[in-house]
């Protein structure tokens, strides 16, 4: 049981501290002990679940055990029009029940759905910060059942307010000089914190007036867009034209945001290729792993601005949910300039469905215009 201590005078145990260990608790695929006033539950993530854990925790369950799924699972497995986080009884942890309601493409619901309890929410607030599948197994425990148990406990308040108090705590760590091809005069800006795993990147081409209007563009990181082309999305064109245009156009800033996957995480974002390469759809492909449209939050980036004496901005993206972010975080958007990509076989479905289901700006006609041969 994780126990407040001091290390050198000052208070090891803060709130983030807890959560971040809790994280990696996670992660490994170990149950976490959530605490919300008196009542404790066990929460172990659903995907990471074996037979050994899972024969322990139906020791201390006693029949009272349930599996946590978010709407969009919900939905998917039949529950249809569902709005909020459920739950289903487990009065037997079955790993090959819990695997087709949480992995399943083809589960159904097989039980009636219950209302979560702000334990089960915290539960899968956890799942998504870990990055990995929203669905978490939860088992009521009292306290003398699991004393003297190497656990972290963590308070829920402390993992609902996890995502703030991070960006709160952002702070530039490092920077320095790297030229690009094409944008020689390039710095490079490292922050820790924010949101995601890793560290948040600022990249300031050029000499931007920050005085006036500075063009900003917040891109979400994509390992197999930005670094090895993938054709089955625009966020290399994106990444590599945003740099260019701000080499040639008195430069600018491109916040390089560990969102891997919509803010999914690079495991569930292949689980997503997988399911499109089987021909669904983005938006329902992530939507059959239990996320929604867009997990990913913005506030933090305009903390990042802020730090870089940024406050007024011309924001470069397609995505109003970045707009508004900016906006709602006290940062003008004086305005907004499209980012075009490449279409081609592989990905105008995709450009297509952040147009029609995401309300990205994206004018179709006119990225084909420009994919066309020239004469």
């Amino acid at each position: 049981m994780l126990q407040s201590r001091t290390l050198f005078g000052r208070p090891l145990e803060t709130s983030l501290v807890a959560v971040d260990r809790a994280i990696s608790e996670f992660r490994a695929g170990r149950p976490v002990l959530l605490r919300a006033g008196d009542a404790l539950v066990l929460a172990l993530s659903a995907e990471l679940a074996d037979a050994q854990l899972v024969a322990r925790l139906e020791a201390l369950a006693g029949g009272k055990a349930s599996l946590a799924l978010t709407p969009a699972r919900l939905r998917r497995l039949g529950a249809k029009n569902r709005t909020e986080t459920g739950i289903l009884a487990m009065p037997t942890l079955d790993l090959a029940r819990i695997e087709m309601l949480a992995l399943k493409i083809d589960g159904k619901v097989d039980a009636p759905v219950a209302p979560a309890s702000a334990l089960d929410d915290a539960a899968l607030e956890l799942s998504r910060l870990s990055l990995v599948l929203p669905a978490t197994i939860i088992v009521p425990v009292s306290a003398a059942q699991v004393a003297g148990e190497p656990l972290i406990e963590v308070a829920i308040e402390a993992v609902n307010s996890y995502r703030a108090a991070q960006a709160a705590t952002l702070a530039i760590v490092g920077r320095a000089p790297v030229p690009l091809e094409g944008a020689a005069e390039t710095e490079f800006v490292v922050f820790r914190g924010g949101e995601g795993l890793r560290d948040q990147v600022a990249i300031i081409v050029g000499n931007p007036d920050l005085t006036a209007a500075v063009p900003v563009r917040l891109h979400s990181a994509c390992l197999t867009g930005d670094l090895f082309g993938s054709l089955k999305c625009d966020c290399g064109d994106q990444l590599r034209e945003t740099v260019q245009w701000m080499a040639e156009n008195e430069g600018g800033i491109l916040l390089y945001l560990d969102q891997e996957g919509r803010g999914n995480g690079i495991s569930n974002k292949m689980r997503a290729y997988k399911l499109q390469s089987q021909g669904w759809d983005t938006y329902d492909a992530d939507e059959v792993l239990g996320f929604d449209l867009d997990q990913r939050q913005f506030d933090f980036a305009a903390t990042m601005l802020k730090q870089l004496d940024v406050t007024r901005v011309t924001a470069l993206t397609n995505n109003p949910l970045k707009v508004g972010a900016i906006k709602a975080a006290g940062v003008e958007v004086v305005g907004t300039q499209r980012v075009l990509g490449r279409p081609n076989v592989h990905n105008v479905r995709y450009l297509a469905s952040k147009r029609d289901r995401a309300g990205h700006s994206i004018d179709m006609d006119a990225l084909m215009a420009r994919a066309a041969p020239k004469d």
